[in-house]
C-alpha cells in the first residue's frame, strides 16, 4: 500500500518507516532533532535541550567539533573509503595515537565499526590464542546486542535472545550497596567478590575458559566503580590460571572517567581492550581492539579468520584522530576528571541530601548514577529490575519538561554528559534535575 507522506509530520514519517532498538514501536515517540552543538540539542520545534546523556554516553567531545567536522569534509575530499585489504595513513595514524594512550605492551589495533563487534572479535582473539572456549561475564553488565555480546550480557535485554549456546558462564561482580555477598564496606565486598570469581573459575575448570570479559566501569548497568584492588585481583587471577582478561571499555574510555581508558585508576594492564563511541564520539561508527604483545604474536603468522568491509573506514579514522589529538590540546580527559570531582560529584551528593528518593550516589568523571529507591531502609527501588513504573514515567516527563536530556535504566537516572561540559553548563544540568525530582517525591514511602 503507498503513503502519501506529503500529509504526514517529520514524526508520523518516522514512525511508520523506521524500526527502532529496544522498545515496541506503538509506544515510541522519539524527539525529533534538528541540530546540535557542544552539550546542546535543538528539536525541530526550536526547543533546545541540555544533553546530559551524551546520546548513548557516546558525545565524550560534544556535538558538531569544529576540527572532528573539518577532518571528516577533508577526508571525504580526498578518500571517502577504501577496503580494508588496503593501508591508508589515516588509519595508520589512528591506532598510533590509540595505543599510545592504552597501556604499556599494547601492540596492535584490530577496528570495527561498533562496541559489539569489538567484544565478537575480542572474545574470538581469546579463544584461538588460549584453544578455550568458555567465556566468564558479569550479571550487571552490557556488552553489546550481537550474538556472543548479548550472551555475555548480564541484564534483562540479554534474556529474550540469549540462546545459550556460547559457553558463556556469568558470575557476580562487586556492587556494595546491592550486595550479593552480605558485606558491610568496600573492603569486605572487594575479598568476597574476588573469592567468589575465584571459585567460579574453579569449578567451571580453569582449563576451559578462554577470556575474561569486563567493564572497567558498568555502565549500562548502574555505573559501578569497583573497588581499590578488585581490577588487581581480577588481573591475579587470570594471570594464574592462563585467562585472556579483556576490559570493555567501549562506554567508559576515552575520558568519561577522566582517564584515557578507566582500567588507568586501577594500576592494571588488560590483555585485550575493546573500544568505540567516544573514540570519536561517535561522529562515524568505529570501534575496536587493542592487543598486547603476545596476542598480537599469535597471528604473526596465523590467518585471524575475522574483518569487515568497514574495519578501519577513512572518515570514522579522520573523526578519531581529531577527535583525540582535540582532547589533548583542549585538556578534555581533565576536564572530565575535575568537573566530577568538583561540580558533579558535590551537586548529585547534594541533591541526595534534599531528595531521599536518591538511595546512592556514584561515579567519577562524567560517569555518574542516582539509584532511586521508595525507601532508603529497605533500599526497595522506584521500577522493577528489568521494568518500569508508574514513578519512573511520570520522572523522565519532567526531565523531558525540563528540557534535559538524560540516560535512564529501570530504576535509575544516569548523569553522562558530554567531557568537555562547563561548570556553569553542569550547574545548569544540575538545576534542572532538581526541579524535575520533586515530581516523585510522593512516590517515597520511607522515613524522611
Amino acid at each position: 500500500m503507498t503513503t502519501d507522506r506529503s500529509q504526514m509530520t517529520h514524526l508520523e514519517r518516522e514512525r511508520a518507516a523506521v524500526l527502532h532498538a529496544w522498545t515496541s514501536s506503538n509506544n515510541y515517540h522519539p524527539l525529533m532533532v534538528k541540530d546540535a552543538h557542544g552539550v546542546w540539542v535543538r528539536d525541530e520545534d526550536d526547543v533546545t535541550y541540555l544533553d546530559f546523556s551524551s546520546q548513548l554516553v557516546n558525545t565524550n567531545i560534544g556535538h558538531q567539533h569544529p576540527a572532528v567536522v573539518a577532518a571528516i569534509q577533508e577526508q571525504a575530499a580526498v578518500l571517502t573509503t577504501i577496503g580494508p585489504q588496503h593501508g591508508n595513513i589515516v588509519r595508520t595514524r589512528a591506532a598510533e595515537l590509540i595505543l599510545d594512550h592504552a597501556f604499556k605492551g599494547a601492540s596492535k589495533v584490530f577496528f570495527t565499526t561498533g562496541g559489539a563487534e569489538s567484544i565478537e572479535n575480542a572474545v574470538r582473539m581469546a579463544r584461538i590464542h588460549t584453544g578455550r572456549h568458555k567465556l566468564l561475564a558479569a550479571y550487571r553488565s552490557y556488552h553489546g546486542g550481537t550474538a556472543t555480546a548479548v550472551a555475555l550480557t548480564g541484564e534483562p535485554r540479554r534474556w529474550l535472545v540469549d540462546n545459550g549456546s556460547s559457553g558463556v558462564v556469568h558470575f557476580f561482580g562487586p556492587f556494595l550497596y546491592r550486595s550479593e555477598f552480605h558485606s558491610t564496606t568496600e573492603a569486605e565486598e572487594c575479598e568476597r567478590a574476588l573469592a567468589h570469581l575465584e571459585s567460579v573459575v574453579r569449578f567451571e575448570g580453569p582449563s576451559t575458559i578462554a577470556a575474561l570479559v569486563l567493564e572497567s566501569v558498568p555502565g549500562t548497568a548502574g555505573i559501578m566503580v569497583p573497588p581499590p584492588g578488585y581490577l588487581a585481583g581480577v588481573r591475579e587471577i587470570c594471570d594464574r590460571y592462563g585467562i585472556v582478561y579483556i576490559a570493555d571499555e567501549v562506554m567508559s574510555g576515552f575520558g568519561r572517567t577522566g582517564r584515557w581508558f578507566a582500567f588507568q585508576d586501577h594500576g592494571v594492564t588488560p590483555d585485550l581492550v575493546t573500544f568505540a563511541k567516544g573514540v570519536n564520539s561517535g561522529y562515524v561508527p568505529l570501534g575496536g581492539v587493542i592487543l598486547n604483545e603476545a596476542i598480537a604474536a599469535t597471528f604473526d603468522e596465523r590467518y585471524y579468520p575475522g574483518g569487515l568491509t568497514y574495519s578501519g573506514h577513512p572518515l570514522a579514522c579522520a573523526a578519531a584522530v581529531a577527535t583525540i589529538e582535540s582532547m589533548e590540546k583542549e585538556g578534555v580527559v581533565e576536564n572530565a576528571r575535575r568537573i566530577g570531582e568538583e561540580v558533579l560529584g558535590p551537586g548529585l551528593r547534594d541533591l541526595a541530601s534534599r531528595h531521599p528518593v536518591i538511595g546512592e550516589v556514584r561515579g567519577v568523571g562524567t560517569f555518574w548514577a542516582l539509584d532511586l529507591v521508595t525507601d532508603r531502609a529497605t533500599k526497595e527501588p522506584l521500577a522493577p529490575y528489568g521494568g518500569s513504573s508508574e514513578a519512573m514515567g511520570v520522572l523522565l516527563s519532567a526531565v523531558k519538561a525540563e528540557h534535559l536530556l538524560i540516560f535512564s535504566n529501570f530504576h535509575r537516572l544516569h548523569v553522562v554528559p558530554p567531557c568537555v561540559i562547563t561548570e556553569e553548563e553542569a550547574r545548569e544540568g544540575l538545576a534542572r534535575l532538581d526541579r524535575a525530582l520533586t515530581s516523585v517525591a510522593g512516590y517515597y514511602t520511607g522515613a524522611q
